[in-house]
C-alpha cells in the first residue's frame, strides 16, 4: 500500500521525510535554507513549521553519535541553523564538514518511533530543568 506524506502528517513522520531529503543533500555536499527544505516537503513556503521537525533529527543525531545532519539547513539571511537547533554555531563549519564526510547511505534511516523517542527525551529533560523547584 502506497503511503504519502500529507499536510496532517505528524512531526515524526515529517522528520522521516526531512531525513531522506537531507541525506541526499549531504551526500552531494549541499546546504539548503529552511525555505528551500519546506519547498521540497510541502511544495510551498512553510519554513516556520520546521523547528520541531528538525529537532527530531538533531536530537536523534546527538543521541546516536552522528554528525549534526541539520547543520546543512540554514536561515536565508543569516546562513546558520536556527536558534532552537542544538549546535554550537562557533564550530558550524567543522560540524558541516563532518556531515559531508559521513557515508549517510550506509546508515539505516531512523523510524518515526525512534525520532519521536529522541525528541521527547530531550524536550522532557528541558521541561524538567525549567520547572521551578518546590518547597520540600
Amino acid at each position: 500500500m502506497k503511503k504519502s506524506f500529507n499536510p496532517s502528517s505528524p512531526h515524526p513522520a515529517r522528520a522521516v521525510q526531512a531525513w531522506q531529503i537531507l541525506v541526499g543533500m549531504a551526500m552531494r555536499r549541499q546546504t539548503t535554507t529552511y525555505e528551500g527544505l519546506s519547498g521540497f516537503m510541502y511544495n510551498k513556503k512553510a519554513q516556520g513549521v520546521l523547528d520541531r521537525i528538525l529537532g527530531h533529527i538533531a536530537f536523534y543525531c546527538n543521541d546516536n553519535g552522528l554528525p549534526a545532519l541539520t547543520s546543512i539547513v540554514v536561515g536565508k539571511s543569516r546562513g546558520t541553523p536556527g536558534h532552537d537547533i542544538p549546535i554550537d554555531i562557533s564550530v558550524i563549519d567543522k560540524e558541516r564538514e563532518k556531515v559531508y564526510e559521513r557515508d549517510w547511505y550506509d546508515i539505516y534511516p531512523p523510524s518515526e518511533a525512534e525520532l519521536k523517542t529522541a525528541y521527547e527525551k530531550h524536550i522532557e529533560s528541558r521541561s524538567e530543568k525549567a520547572q521551578p523547584k518546590g518547597k520540600e
